[in-house]
């Protein structure tokens, strides 16, 4: 029986391809979510006044690959010390949010966050929240698989997120 797992950590388009990649995963679907509108677009979520959040739904064989598993990939994807978006993506679109769909979810979720904050890899406190999940939307076909269809946007992204990283870690 396939499960979802929906999970938020910057711009949807970077998110995709460390969850795409692995084995025991069906699909991989940008979106929003966690917001108050009906259908949001891109065009509305940017503009941070319809509280969705840019987000991957992503559906799995839990035989193949644990929802737990699924949970490390995100840490790795994110900055999980920046509560007001990730890398260079700036706002509240971009906050990173573990959404949980049910009891045994938001139980692995939290144990994982709280193993990352005993863990000593950040300084910083782990503010990544774990919230229930709600509606998702899923985005415009241009926003799909936007790594396989815009390989070079895609690296350049890549890129400027690794550039904050280490502009963040000279300071």
């Amino acid at each position: 029986m396939k499960e979802t797992a929906i999970f938020a950590g910057g711009c949807f388009w970077c998110m995709v391809k460390p969850f795409d990649e692995q084995p025991g995963i069906d699909s991989v679907v940008s979106g929003y979510t966690g917001g108050h509108t009906t259908d949001p677009t891109y065009e509305e979520v940017l503009t941070q006044t319809t509280g969705h959040t840019e987000a991957v739904e992503i559906t799995f064989d839990p035989s193949i690959i644990s929802y737990k598993h699924l949970v490390e990939i995100y840490w790795n994807q994110t900055d999980p010390t920046d509560a007001m978006g990730q890398f260079q993506d700036r706002g509240d679109n971009y906050r990173p949010v573990i959404f949980v769909k049910n009891a045994e979810q938001r139980a692995a979720a939290e144990a994982s966050k709280e193993q990352l904050k005993l863990s000593g890899r950040y300084s910083k406190p782990i503010v990544t929240t774990i919230e229930s999940a709600a509606v998702f939307y899923p985005a415009e076909a241009a926003h799909q698989d936007f790594y396989r269809h815009h390989p070079v946007r895609y690296e350049q992204e890549q890129q400027e997120r690794k550039d904050y990283v280490t502009a963040k870690e000279e300071k």
